[in-house]
């Protein structure tokens, strides 16, 4: 069992220097003094040697050189001392030391952290602690005290945002670690907040450390330079290069981190880091290249259908990719949200005729593919996609270069691609659909949304057991869509048998019925009865009523009800009778006893009161005591027709 040991600030400094010369001595001489000095034992008559096993002849003694290649093991234990001021102290009520809230927060983290804490009293009224343990515990233990025997100031550090990730680590690990070594909690912005502040907050001390060390690391990056470029979005791809080789070959020959935005991203900033030399070696070859196209690249301007824009721009941006690696020449197509039809190339002059043809290529052939349509009702879509796609993939694997496009809502499949294959495909998903609407069928159901989560059940134990039943496919709509609507789907005999199970379960629950009973929580435990006994009664007679009770540590009068209505109302009748036996037949009486002495009735881990409760049970059928903060003991006794109350006061005696 933990304790907290208070010492004196004499028995304080006698630990930490250990007994002088002179006290070794008396306590060496006794009460007698020097006369008996000669008959006190020796260390070695008290603790006579072991006699020596004489060696072997020839064998020569290899005592000093065995031990001499034996180190001395360090201990993993250490002791630390930390000296709380008077004015920093948390706790300064001296007549309570050693007792009251501090000694149960020293309990507290002796037994969170592992370490053993001893506390003393300084003459200034300050708190000397001396912590035992190992490194860890005691550096547990540490944060533990300044955060809840000292008390807290807070400061702030402001150092570059680019270098708050450095403060927090990987995974967090160096904040951790700088919190654990100062003792205090550090809070560092979040990315998208624009503050360069960091909050610490902990005591004076540790302040100033974990300043010091949040400073050295924002110093040990200020070697980095990070420089930004402001260049036009249209020469990005010739500084990233196609498939983005360019931008990485000058990362290693500088050795400089060059972060260009995604084509996705409208920004035109490219930020560089790294040591200085090696980011101005960065900004000069970006600069070379960004004045060098801007001098000698021209452009051309060429109309090409919205429809087709996707064919120029490839599946991920390939063939764009694929034409700026074959030409140099860099195509910019016009935003999905913009109706310009106008495609721009953009490169050196005598690059731009080859480019120009790629594009017409890829157009001519654009013009080679037709769009088409399948009708299909939307609820079938995924049947004909199939499991994790795989109807889906099938048809694609055999016809790659024709797109299918399922659209939510409408009862459509759209094809397209070239115009023989999106034929074939049209006819294999016109099979598919005449297959699926012949042995498929599905219905809508309205249920009160309040029902919907009854209906799922616990962890959805209602509706997948439904839906493996009757092998179909039931969708609940979520709380935020607000409809009523539930849609079931699958073979046409399912549908309508889970139809006819979600109904029922509905109805029910419409007619289910919840009601609170008040009955005093005295109550409760009589009519439970022993292991639940009498409940169980109840519970059988009425077996479609749910009947909760409520936990002990709530202290709350109502018991809940719910089952169908007629049921419901039933019960409560019932349970109503029941309470009323029990007031009618219960005796309460209330003994003064001061509070002090409250323990000494409940005992050691209520030894005492359990045994004036098996004491009480033998010809009591229900019986409770309540110690209330009045300085009284209740004792509450129900179904006592034939104990008269002077036995009954005779028995708690």
């Amino acid at each position: 069992m933990s304790s907290v040991a208070v010492l004196t600030q004499e028995s304080f400094n006698e630990h930490r220097s250990g007994l002088q010369p002179e006290q070794v001595k008396a306590a060496a001489a006794g009460p007698s003094g020097a006369e008996d000095e000669d008959s006190l034992p020796t260390y070695k008559d008290a603790f006579p040697p072991l006699p020596e096993k004489p060696l072997p002849e020839g064998v020569q003694e290899t005592g000093n050189a065995w031990t001499s290649k034996i180190k001395p093991l360090k201990s993993s234990l250490i002791t630390q001392v930390f000296h709380v001021p008077l004015e920093e102290r948390k706790y300064k009520d001296i007549n309570q030391f050693g007792e009251g809230d501090q000694a149960k927060v020293c309990l507290d983290i002796m037994h969170k952290t592992g370490a053993h804490l001893e506390l003393s009293m300084a003459k200034d009224q300050g708190l000397s602690i001396m912590v035992s343990g190992k490194h860890d515990a005691v550096m547990k233990a540490r944060k533990e005290i300044v955060s809840r025997l000292q008390t807290q100031a807070s400061a702030t550090v402001a150092i570059p945002k680019e270098h708050h990730r450095f403060v927090i680590g990987k995974s967090g690990e160096k904040l951790q670690e700088l919190e654990l070594k100062t003792a205090t909690k550090i809070q560092i912005p979040r990315p998208e907040d624009p503050s360069n502040l960091i909050k610490i907050s902990g005591t004076k001390e540790g302040l100033e450390k974990a300043k010091h060390e949040i400073l050295l690391i924002s110093a040990e990056q200020d070697k980095r330079a990070v420089e930004r470029m402001n260049i036009e979005k249209v020469y990005h791809p010739f500084i990233t290069g196609a498939y983005n080789k360019l931008v990485g070959e000058l990362m290693q020959e500088t050795g400089a981190r060059i972060n260009v935005p995604p084509p996705s991203v409208n920004k035109t900033e490219i930020v560089i880091t790294g040591e200085k030399e090696q980011v101005a070696l960065a900004i000069a070859k970006i600069k070379k290249i960004y004045e060098e196209k801007k001098k000698n690249a021209t452009t051309i301007a060429v109309e090409v259908k919205k429809s087709q824009h996707k064919y120029v721009i490839g599946p991920k941006g390939n063939t764009l990719q694929e034409i700026l690696d074959r030409t140099g020449v860099s195509v910019e197509i016009p935003p999905l949200d913009s109706s310009s039809e106008t495609v721009i190339l953009r490169g050196e002059p005598d690059r731009l005729g080859q480019a120009l043809t790629e594009v017409y290529a890829i157009n001519f052939t654009a013009n080679s593919y037709t769009v088409s349509s399948v009708s299909a009702p939307s609820w079938l879509h995924r049947f004909i996609i199939g499991k994790k796609g795989q109807n889906l993939a099938k048809i694609t694997q055999q016809m790659p270069k024709v797109h299918i496009e399922f659209t939510e809502g409408e009862d459509k499949i759209t094809l397209e691609g070239p115009t023989k294959d999106v034929q074939i495909v049209h006819g294999q998903i016109e099979v598919i659909v005449t297959d699926l609407i012949s042995r498929m069928d599905y219905t809508e159901i309205s249920v009160d949304p309040k029902f919907h989560r009854h209906l799922i059940g616990k962890g959805g134990a209602n509706i997948n057991r439904i839906k493996e039943l009757h092998k179909v496919s039931v969708r609940i709509p979520p709380d935020n869509e607000k409809s009523n609507l539930i849609r079931i789907e699958g073979d046409p005999q399912g549908v309508q048998e889970a139809k006819k199970e979600l109904l029922e379960l509905a109805s029910r629950m419409e007619n289910e019925r919840t009601k609170d009973m008040i009955i005093e929580q005295r109550f409760h435990r009589a009519i439970i009865g022993q292991k639940g006994e009498k409940i169980k009664e109840v519970r059988d007679k009425f077996p479609e009523v749910i009947i909760n009770f409520p936990d002990p540590t709530q202290k709350s009068d109502i018991v809940q009800l719910r089952g169908p209505r007629n049921e419901v109302e039933k019960c409560t009748k019932f349970m109503q009778k029941i309470v009323a036996e029990m007031v009618e037949n219960s005796f309460s009486v209330s003994v003064p006893i001061f509070k002090q002495f409250h323990k000494n009735i409940i005992g050691k881990g209520g030894a005492n009161i359990k045994k004036v409760s098996t004491s009480m049970m033998r010809f009591l059928p229900s019986w409770s005591v309540n110690l209330s903060a009045k300085h009284h003991l209740c004792l509450y006794l129900t179904d006592i027709k034939h104990i008269s109350i002077k036995n009954e006061m005779s028995a708690f005696k």
